[in-house]
C-alpha cells in the first residue's frame, strides 16, 4: 500500500513545481469581481510566457466586463490537492492590439487563433504579484512563494 504522507517541500521546490505546471497545464480558473454584479469564476485556457499568464475570452463575457471595471484577479490551477493560486491585475488587450508574440504563442499552444474569429475577443495578461503553493495541511506554512512580484527562492538547477 502506498503512503499518503505529504513530504514538505521547501520554497525553492515549490517554485520549481509551480513553474513546471504553469508551462505544462492548459486550464486555469479565473476569479473576478464586479461592484454591481458580484463575483464570477470561469475556466480559461492559458499560456505562461515566463513572466505572465495570457488568457483570452469573449470581449462581451462576464470575465471581460469585470476586469474592465476591477482588474484585480485571482487565478487557480485546477488541482485541489496541489494548490497553486496567483493574484495580480489583468491588463486588457483587444485582439487587434495584443502583442504579436503573445498572440502567436497562444495560437501555437492551442491551435486556435482568436484574432481570426469574427466575434471580438479580449486577451488578458496577468503578471502575478503573489503566488501561493501548497500540498495539504503540512505545507500551509510557507505557502507564499512570490510576494510583490518577486519569487522568494531561486530554484535549484
Amino acid at each position: 500500500m502506498e503512503s499518503a504522507e505529504i513530504i514538505r517541500r521547501d520554497v525553492a521546490e515549490r517554485r520549481r513545481d509551480v513553474l513546471e505546471r504553469l508551462g505544462a497545464e492548459r486550464d486555469m480558473w479565473v476569479s473576478t469581481g464586479h461592484p454591481e454584479h458580484g463575483p464570477h469564476q470561469a475556466p480559461l485556457w492559458f499560456l505562461w510566457d515566463g513572466e505572465a499568464v495570457w488568457m483570452c475570452t469573449g470581449a462581451g463575457s462576464a470575465t471581460a466586463r469585470n476586469v474592465r471595471e476591477e482588474p484585480r484577479v485571482r487565478l487557480a490551477l485546477a488541482d485541489t490537492f496541489d494548490v497553486v493560486l496567483l493574484q495580480g491585475e489583468a491588463e486588457c488587450y483587444p485582439a487587434r492590439e495584443v502583442p504579436k508574440g503573445a498572440a502567436d504563442a497562444f495560437a501555437g499552444k492551442f491551435g486556435w487563433d482568436p484574432r481570426m474569429e469574427e466575434a471580438p475577443f479580449l486577451y488578458l495578461r496577468v503578471a502575478p504579484r503573489t503566488v501561493r503553493a501548497w500540498r495539504g495541511e503540512p505545507e500551509l506554512r510557507g505557502r507564499v512563494v512570490m510576494r510583490d512580484g518577486v519569487w522568494l527562492a531561486v530554484a535549484q538547477a
